[in-house]
């Protein structure tokens, strides 16, 4: 995941309670890749990208939508 993609995983995560802090692999290059730390610093941004993408393919049972 590059810097680019950084802001909108963030903003499902957010949205949808996802856990995680997001790093640059390389500190002194935040322009480069990026990763999804756990609490315990372990990378998990496989299961985060999962589970942002799940959490957005989701639609509302019932509601209204207004256009």
């Amino acid at each position: 995941m590059n810097a680019e993609d950084v802001a909108e995983l963030h903003a499902t995560m957010r949205a949808y309670g996802i856990p995680g802090t997001l790093a640059p692999v390389d500190a002194g290059d935040p322009a480069g890749e990026w990763r999804v730390l756990d609490s315990a610093g372990r990378d998990v941004t496989a299961g985060t990208l999962a589970a942002a993408a799940t959490a957005r393919a989701r639609r509302p049972a019932r509601g209204f939508v207004v256009g």
